[in-house]
Order: structure tokens, then C-alpha cells, then sequence
């Protein structure tokens, strides 16, 4: 019978990935907040709709392509339109929903966030591996993402 636990091996390489995402996603956050007042939360949100073909998006599809709770989102955008980041509209076709769109505010924040994040991610991530290590890296997060979606959560 197999012992369900980590080898050593695995153990390490774990404990190692896991320093590295929490210590790497705070770092980028901390910049991001600090260069350009948003927080990872609100870069994201303000990417999702400015992404999106008519740069808007419903509420519904929002949550879905972040993958957040209802609540967390429902937050989110109230800080965000407190904040005049946002600008929250009702849906025609379905009177539960609502659209959301950047503002005027928000669309220059995350064009300004865009490069202090990007300019960060080189800095951290793409700049201190080499060509091959970054190769590695994307091909381990495809493997891991197919992994991901073909054994969704029950």
C-alpha cells in the first residue's frame, strides 16, 4: 500500500513554491499599491472589463473569469465605484444583474498599473531566470492548469 504523503523530495519542492508565490505575490502587491494607489484586487477587476471586447462586462461573467466568490466581488466593485474607478450600470435583459465599465479614472489607473506591474514582474520573475528556466516555468503552469480544469472541484 502506498503512504499517502509527500516524499522529501516533493515536500521541498512544495514548501519552496509556496515561499516563493506568497512572498512573490506580496512583493507585487505591495509595488503595485505603492506606485500607483490600486490594489492587486482593483487591477484585476479594472483588466477584466477593460479586456473585454466593448469594455464592459456583466456582474455574472465578472465573477466567473476571476473565479471569486459573490460576496468578494459584490466588495470589490462597491469600492471600486466608491472610488470612482468603476461605474456600475442595469442590465436591460436581466434586471438582477448589472454592468460594469471602467471610468475615465479607472481606465487611466490601470493603464499606469499596467506598466508598473508588468515593469515588476520583469524585474522579479523574468529578468532573473534564464530562457530555458523560463520555458519551464510556463510548460509546468499549462500542465498544472489542464491538470486543474479537467478535475474541477466537487
Amino acid at each position: 500500500m502506498r503512504d499517502s504523503g509527500l516524499t522529501k523530495r516533493q515536500a521541498a519542492a512544495w514548501a519552496s513554491y509556496q515561499r516563493m508565490r506568497t512572498q512573490l505575490s506580496g512583493q507585487l502587491g505591495r509595488e503595485l499599491t505603492r506606485s500607483t494607489g490600486l490594489s492587486e484586487a482593483d487591477y484585476e477587476v479594472l483588466t477584466a472589463i477593460i479586456e473585454s471586447p466593448d469594455g464592459s462586462v456583466r456582474s455574472l461573467a465578472l465573477r466567473c473569469g476571476l473565479d471569486w466568490e459573490k460576496s468578494r466581488l459584490s466588495h470589490q466593485l462597491r469600492r471600486m465605484t466608491e472610488r470612482g474607478l468603476i461605474v456600475r450600470e442595469e442590465c436591460a435583459e436581466d434586471n438582477r444583474g448589472f454592468i460594469v465599465r471602467a471610468s475615465k479614472k479607472g481606465i487611466i489607473a490601470a493603464e499606469t498599473a499596467r506598466r508598473h506591474y508588468e515593469d515588476a514582474v520583469r524585474r522579479h520573475v523574468t529578468d532573473v531566470l534564464s530562457d530555458q528556466q523560463l520555458d519551464a516555468l510556463g510548460t509546468v503552469a499549462a500542465v498544472i492548469l489542464d491538470n486543474l480544469e479537467r478535475h474541477p472541484p466537487t
